[in-house]
């Protein structure tokens, strides 16, 4: 097989897919909409149901947007841009979290704190393996399935939500050191101009 052979075979991947902030929020959104539709379904009679179809709506809806503005951001030519659209992708999954918070405090569902969710939901494991064992996400990652009791599975959502506002914490405060240090896409255009400028004097 010759060098070009070689080159064709492998796969380009975006900056943003080798980040865990962004890792994360895939099965976030993959077990967002599968816990919904489990409240929503007669064979899952110990998921009670949603306050409302827009409720229902709203936290998929929040766990997708959760995922998609980081890419979004990623592409963006504006440094500013992308810090801004990481900072929509960090609200999404708060008001994510404020939802499965409020589904577990009216059903009366126990939170448990970090340590006795890792010791007894073995699906956070799992899912952390998955994502840390290549640099991007697998083309199919098989993470596990949602756990059917009830309070294991919000204290999986819970966990998972917390620990990727976290990522997206800290990938915004890099964004925003990186544009302190080196300025924004205009600053730089600005930059380059008076550089130009300069040179044809």
């Amino acid at each position: 097989m010759n060098q070009q052979s070689k080159e064709t075979k492998i796969k380009y991947h975006a900056g943003y897919e080798y980040l865990l902030a962004y890792k994360i929020t895939v099965p976030i959104y993959d077990y967002t909409v599968v816990f919904c539709k489990r409240c929503s379904s007669p064979n899952f009679l110990n998921y009670p149901n949603l306050s409302s179809h827009r409720t229902f709506d709203q936290m998929v809806q929040a766990a997708r947007s959760g995922m998609t503005n980081i890419p979004e951001g990623n592409q963006q030519a504006s440094l500013e841009g992308y810090i801004k659209l990481t900072g929509v992708n960090k609200g999404s999954l708060e008001e994510l979290l404020k939802d499965f918070l409020s589904f577990a405090r009216q059903n009366k569902v126990e939170i448990w704190v970090k340590e006795e969710t890792v010791r007894r939901v073995r699906e956070v494991g799992k899912v952390w393996g998955i994502l840390k064992a290549t640099p991007t996400l697998p083309d199919s990652p098989n993470f596990p399935d949602l756990p059917k009791d009830l309070a294991q599975a919000v204290n999986l959502m819970i966990t998972l939500i917390n620990q990727a506002i976290y990522l997206q914490k800290r990938l915004q405060e890099s964004l925003e050191e990186k544009f302190v240090q080196k300025g924004g896409f205009r600053e730089n255009l600005f930059k380059k101009r008076l550089e130009q400028k300069r040179k044809n004097f």
